[in-house]
């Protein structure tokens, strides 16, 4: 243990009567500053001690809070399935165990089917819980804004412009389709070859719009315990409809979309059930308000009819590989930034690309800058893009491209 730190001893001076006026102030003074230094000493240990004190507070409550949850017994959340002649039907969460229980009719009177509860290890209903929304949906909302602009994105402008279109102006500008009388598209799904600017184009607008932008890949959406999946689709639009206007980004939606098969086993089964939520969420009997989805995906011969059909994905966007002007643009775009030698013709790197796409592009810029740099040059020439080139068709870069438009031939 530590010990108090000790007191420091009280000054004592005998002033001589025989000393004249002025040596006994002088004295006086002397005397005046030893004990300003004692009190000096004793605050800063009443201020120590005052720490200490504290520190051991913090530690007795902290101390007294784990004796407490050790003395009681553990409580699991579950949620109440049917109620039953008094008795309630619950469903623990994790193991999905269904329990017949009483419970006291002050209780019973305040209980509703899908209400969270909290159970002892005999079931027994101690408490109603507030409605909470999974914490993995809140975690998926876009809080601070990508940094891509549709400048960023070349070689899909028609497919910028459907976007816009179907996304944007809905939400900036209701009021013109509602002088045409009609109802504006409700989803968006990009399809098409993986690098061609599908999530650049959905992170381009989460930058220009106010509204709250949600994302999530649809391998999130598979959860392991029965229920959870669909339940957390569920949590994800109920947050966008008390946030509205909001847009809903579904990447990788064949993760959850795919055909439906005859398959028994669970893990299959899970998926189809949420599905089946995700498709009552975008066309169910309650209207959506000002919500708009957006999806993508490389493999859209894999998908579901049922997603596709008018009223859930109201359009089907290609984005295809850029053509040679696209091309062109993509690597004014790439390299913005960098300092490119006045020699560099994007036209000529254009036509050796044929077959590249958007993210590929961008590599080869990035390559080229890596060859400026191992020669000790600040400048980009027509070289290093050269020597990019045949770096990436060395590492069988062009068996990639090949067999990333298989699915589309």
């Amino acid at each position: 243990m530590s010990r108090s730190p000790s007191l420091p001893d009280r000054p004592r001076r005998e002033i001589d009567p025989d000393l004249s006026d002025e040596q006994r102030l002088e004295a006086l003074r002397e005397h005046f500053s030893d004990i300003t230094d004692v009190h000096t000493q004793l605050s800063q240990q009443l201020e120590s001690a005052r720490e200490r004190r504290s520190r051991l507070q913090e530690k007795v409550d902290r101390i007294e809070r784990e004796n407490e949850c050790l003395k009681s017994s553990s409580l699991y959340i579950a949620t109440v399935e049917d109620m039953v002649d008094g008795e309630v039907i619950v469903k623990q969460h994790g193991n999905n165990q269904e329990v017949l229980t009483e419970v006291s009719p002050r209780m019973a009177d305040r209980l509703d089917a899908g209400d969270r509860v909290a159970v002892n290890d005999s079931f027994g209903i101690q408490k109603l819980l507030n409605a909470e929304t999974d914490a993995r949906a809140q975690t998926m909302e876009i809080t601070e804004r990508p940094e891509v602009d549709y400048t960023d994105i070349g070689g899909i402008d028609e497919q910028v412009r459907e976007v816009r279109e179907a996304v944007e102006q809905p939400l900036a500008q209701p009021e013109l389709f509602e002088d045409v009388g009609i109802e504006p598209p409700s989803g968006v799904l990009l399809y098409g070859p993986p690098g061609t600017g599908k999530t650049m184009l959905a992170k381009a607008v989460a930058n220009q719009t106010d509204a709250t932008f949600i994302k999530m890949a649809g391998s999130e959406l598979v959860r392991k315990f029965i229920g959870e999946g669909s339940r957390l689709v569920r949590d994800l639009f109920e947050m966008a409809r008390e946030r509205e206007p909001a847009i809903i980004f579904i990447d990788e939606i064949d993760a959850i979309a795919a055909t439906r098969t005859e398959s028994k086993t669970s893990g299959d089964a899970e998926v189809q059930r949420t599905m089946m939520q995700l498709l009552a969420e975008m066309d169910g009997f309650e209207a959506r308000g000002e919500i708009r989805i957006i999806a993508a995906t490389n493999r859209f011969d894999m998908l579901d009819r049922a997603i596709l059909r008018p009223g859930r994905f109201d359009r089907l966007i290609e984005v295809p590989e850029p053509d040679r002007d696209g091309r062109e643009q993509i690597f004014e775009i790439h390299t913005r930034g960098m300092s490119v030698d006045d020699g560099v013709s994007f036209a000529e790197l254009a036509d050796e690309t044929d077959g590249y796409s958007g993210a590929e592009i961008e590599s080869v810029t990035t390559e080229a800058g890596m060859f400026a740099i191992r020669d000790d040059r600040t400048t980009v020439q027509q070289t290093d893009f050269e020597n990019a080139l045949e770096k990436i068709e060395d590492d069988d870069g062009n068996d990639v491209i090949s067999s990333a438009g298989y699915f589309y031939q």
